[in-house]
């Protein structure tokens, strides 16, 4: 392909588009005789509007951008520009592409979604994660058009999560079955779709049958539910690990960090730390931990146990910690709640937990999906009698932590518009909105996303609707590339 050459004319540029694997994915290959760093822009025409991340050309080597975000069976036209050291500049000439029809199995899901009159809502596009029948991890655009989809789910199995790594790739759990974790496979895969790296629930197995580590000597069902991916490289998995318990076969779960090498070096056991017999919901399926989240100001782990109806914070210390539970939040847990009703207005089993405040430690908040399925109501209340409260009804919580005085105090608590049996998760967008999705939040397999104002009133500004595949998560994300901004 040609090229337009702004400044410094003696510069070799030349370029090469080609499709990949992944029909809405197009690989954009540059070459050039000086080093520098590229970006591709893209759009509809040739305003373009959309651009990829930034990344660096060698000097006499070759560069591929694969470029998405794309709306399936619609022509883009896209060109690359190349930013030199010495402040010149290479602008490609425009060339077109033409996306295919994207992936058939997303047809069996409708997408709608709807921005409120006079609303403006937070920007980027909106990953979701589809479980059931034929899902798939899922990109679409505000409009609930798909811009980007991973087809080759292994078979039966639904993903559970999908994150975006800081290299640009996804990580995405699949597992299936009757037990968390039951047929489960971590894979990294890049936008077109290619596996960078995978892990089985056996490959876990072997590399924890030789590890070294404290209480690494189990074996475990699968992962499942969450990971996290750490500063350091490291991958923290949740997966479900089973004991006989008095003849009962008991499903706990155990968080283990992956080194940079996917090795084990420090496994938490929830079987060594809380009681087994608590068990406020589902028994023998006794703690179904669905969500990690990182502490970056003290290294530590808390942890979303669904069926104890607790958040706990685990000292993990980044990987020295000894495992101790410093602390349970929820109902019988360690804290007083303030701006509610303990115990009604504490969150039961929930899903979806995650930081409102940049710090992490001491004074913070966090945002939650309360589901509400076991809820404990005050003593002499009858929920579902004439006057008194429904039995069945799901919440959005922000809760100021302050692990001094151990309180939580609401800062906002509205009632979700519909009851969610399972699923879900809230966050606190750039804009100081709240998403939080309902994963059942309509009858059959249905779900529904919300934007909504972080007042009392608590206005819709934005919602996605899900019809066909229930949304086990809808999160906000800023493009399909890290650090960019749609």
């Amino acid at each position: 392909m040609g090229a337009v050459g702004c400044g410094n004319q003696a510069t070799s540029f030349s370029s090469k588009l080609a499709p990949t694997t992944n029909a809405q994915v197009a690989a954009y290959t540059v070459s050039s005789n000086k080093p520098g760093k590229v970006a591709v822009q893209f759009g509809l025409d040739t305003t373009y509007g959309l651009t990829t991340w930034t990344q660096p050309v060698s000097q006499g080597g070759a560069t591929t951008l694969l470029v998405a975000g794309m709306r399936a069976n619609s022509t883009y036209h896209m060109r690359a520009v190349v930013q030199f050291g010495d402040g010149t500049r290479f602008v490609d000439s425009d060339h077109t592409f033409t996306t295919g029809p994207g992936d058939p199995s997303q047809q069996a899901t409708t997408l709608t979604a709807a921005i409120s009159p006079g609303k403006t809502p937070q920007s980027g596009v909106e990953l979701l994660t589809l479980v059931s029948g034929t899902a798939r991890p899922t990109v679409t655009d505000l409009s609930g058009n798909i811009l980007w989809t991973y087809t080759a789910v292994p078979n039966g199995t639904s993903p559970n999560p999908v994150k975006m790594l800081p290299n640009g790739h996804f990580l995405i759990n699949f597992s299936a079955g009757t037990v968390d974790g039951l047929n489960s496979v971590i894979q990294e895969v890049d936008l077109s779709g290619a596996v960078i790296w995978q892990m089985t629930a056996a490959d876990l197995n072997a590399a924890l049958a030789t590890a070294t580590c404290a209480g690494c000597n189990i074996t475990v069902v699968g992962t499942h539910h969450d990971f996290v991916f750490l500063p350091n490289g490291h991958l923290i998995v949740l997966a479900a690990t089973q004991r006989d318990i008095s003849g009962t076969t008991v499903t706990g779960d155990v968080i283990i960090d992956l080194d940079e090498n996917h090795q084990p070096v420090w496994l938490w056991n929830e079987f060594d730390h809380l009681d087994v017999t608590r068990q406020p919901m589902a028994f023998p399926d006794w703690t179904h931990t669905n969500a990690i989240l990182y502490s970056a100001d003290d290294g530590n782990l808390i942890i979303s146990i669904r069926h104890q109806n607790w958040l706990v914070k685990v000292d993990y210390a980044n990987g020295t910690g000894a495992g101790d539970i410093l602390w349970k939040l929820g109902y019988q847990g360690d804290f007083t709640l303030v701006g509610g009703t303990d115990p009604v207005d504490w969150f039961y089993a929930q899903h979806g937990p995650s930081f409102v405040t940049t710090n992490t430690t001491g004074k913070f908040s966090l945002v939650l999906f309360d589901n509400g399925d076991d809820r404990v109501f005050s003593p002499g209340v009858i929920c579902g009698n004439t006057g008194e409260p429904p039995c069945l009804y799901s919440t959005v919580q922000i809760l100021q932590i302050d692990e001094t005085a151990m309180t939580a105090t609401f800062t906002f608590h509205p009632t979700a518009p519909s009851y969610s049996f399972f699923g879900g998760n809230a966050e606190v967008l750039a804009n100081g909105n709240v998403e939080f999705c309902e994963s059942a939040g309509l009858a059959g397999a249905a779900g529904v996303i919300y934007e909504v104002t972080q007042d009392s009133n608590a206005q819709t500004v934005w919602q996605m609707q899900t019809t066909g595949l229930f949304a086990y998560r809808g999160q906000r994300i800023p493009s399909l590339y890290p650090g960019v901004q749609w």
